[in-house]
């Protein structure tokens, strides 16, 4: 059989197996990409290959998966390309203080109890050959990452993205994703570099390409203006085509491709109403029709059945660890910005949920070889795990609480903190 009708055979069998584990997941009250990342993990060796490996094999043949890991990625530098471009920087000068404190709170704890909870695990999970600093500053960069994502979806489905809760909550998100992206930066090319100088030029690089992308932008935003005169089809040929030559710039660089097509995102002009529309065109096809693909991609690397019951302590460990870095990080963070309780809780809450961007990033430290397969399985269930809890924990917390659910008034500023009784503003 030709590796196309393989194919033919292998990308329905992931796409509608994942469009029923979203919907599965929206009746349950999740988001839908717990059930997506359910579903490509319930295809891997963690089920499917443990219970019926002919099965696997005939639905997803050997043969096939090198073309579909492909296609799974090229949909990856997509879906991070509409996450660059999806994050509201302007937005975050309103109580831009509250805003930095919460999400300096929500990475610099985590990297604090992940440095040290790394430098533990490292005799036991690091791969052999890696590195101590490039492992260890992987697992803190790791673990202080939030979805920004699939928070925004949380929070459209209950209803709560206008709110001053929603608001605020997405402008932490976009602070904290900025920062974690930029500790990612340093740590792939510290991972990829053969010395402490390749790693450096590595960073200049990327930040010469930051400045020129950020630059150029009145320059792309007239070429964008000029091409919608013309047609839609144009703008998203010129997104795609940007896209994939800043991916392919970075992968050059020394930095892992997915980051190339994120600082696109990013730097690209805001306000080009067909550049809009081009986005939404790849969110509905792009995202629901190749997405499925890299998350089985990642499942097939995901063997719960296979960890070993002495690391199953880690994996505790880890969760705990996570947990705690974000509630207490974010949340505290939030209180002694003058929230209230209930308030600081949320937040803490909220920034907890790490969803695909977590699991991307743990595709790429797996792809560098900074991470073994089995400290992959550990942080996928973490995230995983972290991500289910927010819907239950949000609408717990929101319960009882009017003034948290509803709308902001339409003239008041866009990020606007409740305070605690008796302290000033």
């Amino acid at each position: 059989m030709s590796t196309l009708s393989l194919i033919l055979v292998a990308v329905p069998t992931v796409v509608l197996a994942c469009q029923a584990g979203g919907w599965a997941a929206r009746r349950v009250g999740q988001p839908p990409v717990i059930g997506e990342i359910a579903v490509g993990i319930l295809l891997g060796p963690s089920l499917l290959g443990w219970l019926a490996p002919d099965v696997q094999r005939l639905l997803l043949p050997p043969a096939a998966l090198p073309v579909t890991s492909v296609l799974g990625n090229i949909a990856l530098l997509v879906f991070l390309f509409l996450i660059g471009l999806e994050l509201d920087l302007p937005s975050l000068r309103a109580n831009r203080r509250a805003v930095a404190s919460v999400a300096a709170g929500s990475v610099l704890l985590p990297l604090t109890l992940g440095t040290a909870l790394a430098l533990a695990m490292y005799p036991y999970l690091a791969p052999p050959g890696v590195q101590r600093p490039p492992f260890v500053l992987f697992i803190a960069a790791a673990l202080s990452i939030t979805a920004f994502p699939v928070l925004a979806r949380i929070l459209a489905d209950r209803g709560l993205a206008t709110t001053r809760l929603g608001t605020f909550a997405l402008a932490c998100a976009a602070a904290d994703d900025a920062l974690a992206w930029c500790l990612l930066i340093a740590v792939t090319s510290l991972a990829t570099a053969a010395s402490p100088l390749d790693a450096a030029t590595a960073l200049v690089l990327t930040v010469a390409l930051i400045a020129a992308l950020a630059t150029a932008r009145p320059l792309v935003k007239r070429i964008l203006e000029r091409a919608a005169r013309a047609s839609d089809d144009l703008v998203t040929v010129l997104a795609v085509a940007g896209l994939l030559l800043a991916a392919w710039t970075t992968d050059r660089i020394g930095v892992h491709p997915a980051i190339g097509a994120f600082l696109f995102g990013a730097t690209l002009p805001r306000g080009v109403l067909a550049l809009e529309r081009s986005a939404a065109r790849l969110q509905h096809v792009i995202v629901p029709v190749l997405l499925p693909l890299f998350f089985v991609d990642i499942g097939l690397r995901t063997d719960l059945a296979a960890l070993p019951a002495g690391q199953w302590g880690w994996a505790a460990l880890v969760l705990a660890v996570a947990v705690i870095g974000k509630l207490v990080g974010a949340g505290g963070a939030a209180r002694l910005a003058g929230c209230d309780w209930r308030w600081s809780a949320l937040v803490g809450t909220l920034m907890n949920c790490r969803g695909i961007t977590e699991i991307v990033v743990l595709g790429i430290g797996l792809e560098l070889g900074v991470i073994s397969t089995d400290l992959f399985t550990i942080m996928v269930l973490m995230a995983v795990v972290t991500t289910a809890a927010t819907t239950p924990l949000l609408d717990r917390l929101t319960r009882g609480a009017p003034d948290l659910t509803a709308p902001a008034p339409a003239d008041a500023p866009l990020i606007m903190l409740p305070k605690t009784p008796g302290k000033s503003r």
